[in-house]
């Protein structure tokens, strides 16, 4: 069981190597990389190229562990208590399933994404550990353990937020995302868009390096930024001649809201254009 990228996902060899190592030592894969790098994406192309279910958990700043193990849905219970629902006398109906207990008990083993992590607060990740280590937990309202059935792959997303707890850290098989070089870059824009215009990629590449080289710049575009202007240049007909010109005055690329998202990097590329003409 091996992971060798997809036809939709260019995995480089040390993404590979990071996947299939976190599978074979059945560790959580820890994934860091600036935002748009592919880190989320990896877990749906694992699952699709492995043949396994995704299980997603979408981590927000008010999420708790415990919501990925379950919920006792007291209110619920004192509510049909108040209607003399006969559901009342049996607890388990009012215990709603984590994602990690549908991933424990998935009839096949899934691949449970549990993405951005470092958008909780900072013992979120400590207070998964036990679950994660042994592949099991307790149910204290219905004195039920959970067991993991199959054991998942499990992939964790971090932009990079907040520093990870140590003890977390070293439960977990560790890759960082680099942003991909020039040559990574275009095989992935091959992939989506098979049939582009060389010329126009070629110079849509030396624009997009370029703005990310800019000293000062608050929010570097990202490859999924990337992809979306690519496919607004060839809506608008937009021509490499376009993006070649060295024109002062033209120095914040056409549609450039498509790489450029707030506005002290525009006013940023404005100050430029000024000072070069």
């Amino acid at each position: 069981m091996k992971f060798t990228g997809t036809e939709t996902y260019v995995a480089t060899d040390d993404l590979m190597v990071a996947v299939n190592a976190a599978i074979a030592l059945e560790r959580p894969l820890l994934v860091k990389g600036e935002p748009g790098t592919g880190k989320t994406i990896l877990a749906h192309e694992i699952a699709k190229a492995l043949d396994k279910p995704l299980i997603q958990w979408h981590v927000k700043s008010t999420t708790k562990a415990q919501q990925g193990l379950y919920e006792y849905d007291a209110v619920s219970r004192l509510r049909d208590s108040q209607l003399g629902d006969e559901r009342v006398h049996d607890i388990s109906n009012y215990i709603i399933r984590g994602k990690l207990w549908e991933a424990f008990v998935a009839d096949a083993a899934p691949v449970l994404l549990i993405d951005e992590v470092d958008k909780a607060d900072i013992e979120f990740p400590n207070d998964m550990l036990l679950e994660l280590d042994r592949m099991e937990f307790h149910v204290y309202e219905t004195r039920e353990e959970i067991k993991a059935t199959h054991r998942p792959i499990v992939i964790i997303t971090s932009n990079n937020e907040k520093e990870l707890p140590d003890a977390f850290l070293r439960r977990c098989f560790f890759h960082y995302i680099r942003f991909p070089e020039r040559e990574t870059m275009q095989e992935i824009i091959d992939v989506h868009y098979p049939s582009i215009q060389q010329d126009l990629v070629r110079e849509a590449l030396n624009v997009f390096y370029e703005i990310r080289e800019v000293p000062g710049l608050k929010k570097k575009p990202s490859t999924s930024e990337l992809l979306d202007w690519l496919k607004l240049l060839m809506v608008d007909e937009i021509s490499p001649e376009v993006l070649r010109t060295k024109d002062p005055k033209k120095l914040i690329p056409p549609l450039h809201g498509a790489l450029l998202k707030n506005e002290q990097d525009v006013h940023l590329f404005e100050r430029l254009a000024a000072c070069r003409t």
